[in-house]
């Protein structure tokens, strides 16, 4: 099942058990996929296509979070961890740092790695195989910490 169909589902359940929030993010993000399609010029998006609008929603909740916070918005803190909390149910299951690291060492292995110089062979390398599973700061941040 696409992800489209997936919010599709999502959507109609939240109308029938009166979700009001839930419905209003599912409506964002498949708001934020057809308009993605369109300026792509497609009918439709492919799932990795799908999922890089995910990511950059969530991103959006997340930077948003931490600017409410430094700021002392509490009222608007709920709301954006509640709408985080709804789209995390769509995004893939998330590698632990441990799971991380693991294969870190493993893509510096494979593109032969040896100094901080080749950081950007890494990354390349690197994020395909962990988009949408990992923090890209966090794999920056080991992919540092294992050439250095």
């Amino acid at each position: 099942m696409s992800l489209l169909d997936r919010l599709n589902d999502d959507m109609k359940q939240a109308m029938r058990n009166k979700e009001k929030e839930k419905l209003s993010v599912i409506r964002m993000v498949k708001a934020a996929i057809q308009n993605e399609a369109i300026k792509v010029g497609n009918s439709s998006l492919t799932e990795e296509e799908e999922l890089t609008v995910l990511m950059r929603e969530a991103k959006q909740r997340k930077d948003s979070l931490l600017e409410f916070e430094k700021a002392g918005r509490e009222d608007l803190v709920d709301k954006i961890k509640n709408e985080f909390q709804i789209l995390e149910t769509y995004l893939p299951k998330q590698l632990t740092e441990e799971e991380l690291k693991n294969i870190v060492a493993q893509v510096i292995e494979e593109v032969g790695a040896a100094s901080k110089a080749d950081m950007g062979k890494v990354m390349g390398a690197l994020m395909p195989k962990v988009k949408g599973k990992a923090d890209g700061s966090l794999v920056n941040k080991l992919v540092s910490q294992l050439l250095a």
